[in-house]
């Protein structure tokens, strides 16, 4: 069998226990180039790239293994269900809400069509529940994460807000946690197995625990984790500016274990379009935060999210984002040029713009996060850094690659053991979009 994963890091926690599920069943993990028995995409429908990713990537899975059951999951299966069924080599779409059962459905799907003469006679089987009703986070089993370095742990999925832009909710469902105990015993096992840094991952991930009995908190999860023997890191994954409450800017702001680094959605300078986009922070409370956590960790690394081009955006609510991203001190930016979504409110909003106002404004966005992103690592040249060391090479040099605390890739010479472990480096030089170091001294994974 193989996998190709689309979008989020969440859809790739979600193959990782899909592929854990049929790895129990006897099934063996093949690259995705490699013609397979099995093929499982999971899919994003976040924006309509990611839908024509999603095509592409069907068509070329049913091209380098023509004769595989072709298994297609994830948001697009569970927003467009039909239309994913028919695309040529199809044979099972299963939605995000049965997901946890992907091998038991995928065991029939094998089952019916060695029941057929001719192969390409049975039609896609389709299973896609409503998405709404899901109350629970499925818990799969884990198995061994094959080398990877980092690992990362779905602890919450589905979202409780309504963004004007954004067709998640309906790909995902309400707002749901993963009980504590679970989060725990999974962390623990990751560490043991040799994984020093932890990425807590959710589409909602600040809403942790709310719909949990008894109730509790991220900050109480974070801080939980922060106590487990050989945890290095414990990485928080993108985070609405209200989310951080005093007891988890506390935790975050003062635990040595909470990596310094911050995803936290923008998406627009102006205020306008944020109440048109119904995100739930004004700039001023946006600045607010990000002031109080460079104040109290000031080599923080801080990233965004920013649309450019949502529909009745004027010059003046572009140039308010543009001033907004040049004043704070990102460290990257990730800009995406808006997208209508069937199904969602802007899709129906007057004032759409052309798509050459659209691409120049995500253009220019792209720019200023090169730029603050160079800075950035500039200012880490002669300092000396703490490194998980990951489990693949720098493709254009072919040497190793350390992740910091602060999340800037560094490559530097060492040798292949050093992979999986913590090392000290000096960061030497950028050039391009690469940070340069060498060693200082190597670790062995734990504190």
């Amino acid at each position: 069998m193989s996998f190709a994963t689309l979008g989020c890091r969440l859809n790739q926690v979600d193959t990782r226990d899909i592929q854990a599920s049929l790895e129990a069943r006897g099934f063996r993990t093949v690259d995705f180039a490699e013609p397979a028995d099995v093929v499982v995409v999971n899919t994003c429908t976040v924006t309509a790239r990611a839908e024509l990713s999603d095509r592409q990537t069907i068509r070329r899975a049913a091209r380098v293994s023509p004769q595989a059951t072709l298994v297609v999951t994830g948001c697009w299966a569970q927003t467009s269900p039909g239309e994913v069924a028919g695309l040529a080599g199809v044979d099972l779409v299963v939605g995000n809400g049965d997901k946890h059962r992907l091998a038991e459905l995928l065991d029939r799907a094998l089952a019916e069509q060695a029941s057929v003469a001719e192969r390409g006679s049975v039609a896609a089987r389709v299973h896609v529940t409503d998405i709404a009703r899901t109350r629970t986070v499925a818990v799969a089993p884990t198995g061994r994460l094959h080398g990877r370095s980092r690992a990362f742990v779905k602890v919450q999925d589905g979202c409780q807000h309504r963004c004007a832009f954004c067709i998640v909710p309906r790909a995902r469902g309400a707002s749901r946690s993963l009980d504590q105990k679970v989060v725990l015993d999974q962390a623990r096992a990751l560490v043991e197995d040799g994984h020093p840094e932890l990425v807590l991952t959710g589409i909602d991930l600040g809403h942790y625990g709310a719909d949990l009995v008894p109730r509790t908190t991220l900050a109480a999860l974070v801080q939980l984790l922060t106590e487990i023997p050989g945890l290095r890191w414990v990485r928080l994954s993108s985070l609405l500016p209200a989310y951080f409450t005093p007891e988890l800017s506390e935790v975050v702001t003062t635990s040595p274990l909470v990596a310094p680094h911050f995803h936290i959605p923008l998406q627009s300078g102006s205020d306008r379009i944020l109440r048109a986009m119904r995100r739930p922070y004004t700039t001023k409370m946006y600045r607010a935060l990000v002031e109080r956590l460079i104040a109290a960790r000031p080599r923080l690394g801080l990233g965004a999210d920013v649309i450019a081009g949502f529909p009745g955006e004027t010059d003046d609510d572009f140039a308010a984002t543009v001033a907004c991203v040049r004043e704070l001190p990102f460290s990257y930016l990730h800009v995406f040029p808006y997208s209508a979504r069937q199904g969602t409110e802007a899709a129906q909003l007057a004032g759409r713009l052309d798509s050459r106002t659209v691409t120049g404004r995500s253009r220019i966005l792209r720019e200023i996060g090169r730029a603050k992103s160079g800075e950035f690592r500039r200012g880490m040249i002669g300092g000396v850094e703490e490194v998980l060391v990951l489990e693949t090479l720098d493709r254009g040099t072919g040497r190793l690659v350390g992740l910091t605390g602060n999340y800037v890739e560094v490559v530097f010479a060492g040798p292949p053991s050093l992979m999986r472990t913590l090392a000290t480096v000096r960061v030497t030089a950028v050039q391009g979009d690469r940070s340069l170091g060498e060693v200082a001294a190597a670790g062995t994974g734990g504190r």
